[in-house]
């Protein structure tokens, strides 16, 4: 390797030591220069339709694959795009933010430049991303800028959050030393001794002593990286297991120990019984919002229940600090005495999700949504990923009886609507990144008509891209998650009537592009038998007629219920 790489060169590379293929954004004049080096460094640059849907498709390919990347111009651009920043921050998205800024010398003068408030203040955007990123550096000078790059990249892998670059235009060929390029980024070792040991020991005692254990699994299990490590210890104990719907799809849900989404008040009674009889709940990774535990219901008690964490272990009050979770789930499962803990000879009748095949359905009646799901549930296969937008889909979806090696895209705390798509985008892309040898699995979005119009541009990158994603667009004429909550009637909850299926042929789809109609059960039935749709290549899309007052099973139906009878 030369002595010197220019910037730009440097930054990229680290990416691609990182395992990230693709960097996703939008040009912008004071990031072009920069862009100029990504294709040279081995990655693909996609070009998205705005800035927006770029961070939710960087957002959704980190959570596939570990770390992803995204640039935009200084201020328009980077502020287009902090919502989707926002949300890879409150849900755990390992995401770069690179962000071309104007030229040191022009930001030192205070010169009052387009893409600012004309009042020669260039900090002001930089602050505000400060509260949605983990760790920022400012890049000002080339003696120090690798330093920089890697303390922010090691934050973003190491709490798996957004961080932010800026690079100022003059910097981006500017020669810097090569040689930390040669050692590839560590995350810092944590140190295990004697306190450590003290809490996996009172973990130990209150496991062994369980007389009626269960295990509660969150979708922060993900930015931990323990997901193996949990399969394991489910598989180890055989205790009935329930993930909340963030964590829905990391483990194996063919196991039979295995439960789903535990609903709490929405929750069958046999099951809601025995889960609050629990002596003992093992916790991992909660991520504990409202819209995350049906409403607060689904939450353990606190003084049953162990929690673990990314570096703590926290027994009722007690809490054990600096106990990072990887390491302390190889000790438990390595000093779990399985002669000591309560075995379940005798199992419980405990509620699994379940599938339904069309030929339980009215063929001849509309489609509803208390079987939809379970319906479509029989369409996906292993290696798939699943992505249920905000609304009826994100709630249908979690019905859903998912295949091993199965991922699943729900609405967890942020909720911006319109996401799914763009996701989609970042996820299909991600996955077949991931798969390079060998097929790799279908993306299935589930996503309604007004998600859809919200995001709709991002299509035109998945077709360029020529991802394999299927689409389902729920046609029940406006937003239908709105009304359940308020205006049932309203005319605010209604949205223009789109020919939706036209979409693909608009944005670029090749003229035999899959398309098709269901108001059916047998309609849909004929579809999800079509091998055109389930083997096909490229983009697929299907219309899913529903009624729009209908919800899922769960807090959408009592809300819209609620809403007839008081207009009753």
């Amino acid at each position: 390797m030369a002595p010197t790489v220019k910037l730009a060169e440097y930054l990229f590379q680290r990416l691609a030591q990182l395992g990230i293929g693709s960097v996703h954004g939008v040009p912008g004049d004071f990031n072009l220069t920069l862009l100029d080096y990504v294709e040279p460094a081995g990655l693909n640059w996609v070009g998205n339709a705005n800035e927006l849907n770029a961070g939710y498709a960087a957002d959704a390919y980190a959570r596939i694959k570990g770390i992803s990347a995204l640039i935009t111009t200084f201020g328009v651009g980077e502020l287009s795009a902090i919502n989707a920043i926002a949300g890879a921050y409150a849900e755990r998205a390992a995401l770069v933010h690179i962000v071309g800024t104007p030229p040191r010398a022009t930001q030192d003068g205070r010169l009052l430049i387009h893409h600012t408030f004309a009042d020669g203040n260039f900090i002001r955007f930089a602050q505000m991303s400060k509260h949605v990123t983990i760790a920022q550096a400012s890049l000002r000078d080339p003696r120090t800028a690798p330093e920089q790059i890697d303390q922010v990249l090691v934050q973003c892998l190491l709490h798996s959050r957004p961080v932010y670059i800026e690079v100022p235009v003059d910097l981006v060929d500017v020669p810097v030393f090569s040689e930390r390029l040669q050692k590839r980024l560590e995350l810092p070792e944590p140190v295990w001794g004697s306190s450590q040991e003290k809490a996996i020991e009172a973990v130990l005692e209150k496991l062994h002593a369980a007389q009626q254990p269960i295990i509660l699994v969150d979708g922060e299990i993900r930015a931990m990286g323990v997901v193996s490590e949990l399969q394991d210890l489910t598989k180890k104990t055989g205790w009935p297991t329930w993930t909340t719907g963030f964590a829905k799809g990391l483990l194996d849900e063919t196991a039979s120990n295995f439960h789903g989404i535990y609903r709490g008040k929405w929750e069958e009674e046999a099951t809601r019984d025995f889960f609050q009889g629990a002596d003992v709940v093992v916790c991992f990774g909660a991520h504990f919002s409202t819209t995350n535990s049906w409403g607060g219901t689904s939450l353990p008690e606190n003084a049953n229940t162990v929690f673990f964490s990314d570096t703590e272990i926290r027994l009722g009050s007690q809490i054990f600090r600096d106990v990072p979770s990887r390491q302390a789930l190889s000790a438990l499962l390595r000093t779990l005495d399985t002669e000591k803990i309560q075995r379940y000879e005798q199992y419980p009748k405990l509620h699994q999700d379940l599938t339904v095949s069309i030929q339980e359905t009215d063929q001849s009646g509309p489609i509803t949504q208390d079987k939809a799901w379970k319906v479509l549930a029989t369409f996906v296969r292993e290696g798939d990923i699943v992505m249920g937008e905000t609304g009826t889909p994100g709630y249908g979806a979690r019905e859903m009886r998912l295949p091993p090696n199965t991922r699943l895209f729900t609405p967890v705390t942020w909720l911006s609507i319109g996401y799914m798509l763009p996701a989609a985008q970042g996820a299909a892309l991600a996955q077949r990144e991931r798969s390079v040898g060998k097929k790799a699995g279908r993306t299935i979005l589930l996503i309604g008509d007004g998600s859809f119009q919200m995001t709709v541009q991002e299509l035109g990158t998945i077709i360029k891209e020529n991802l394999n994603v299927v689409i389902f667009l729920i046609n029940n004429d406006g937003y239908t998650i709105e009304r359940c909550i308020h205006g049932v009637d309203e005319k605010y909850n209604d949205v223009a009537r789109w020919r939706y299926l036209e979409a693909l042929s608009f944005f670029g789809a090749d003229k035999g592009a899959y398309t098709a109609t269901a108001k059916t059960f047998g309609d849909l039935g004929e579809v999800l038998a079509d091998e055109r749709l389930s083997d096909g290549e490229g983009v697929r899309m299907v219309e899913v007629f529903m009624g729009k007052e209908d919800a899922p099973e769960g807090p959408l139906k009592d809300l819209i219920e609620a809403q007839r009878a008081k207009k009753a």
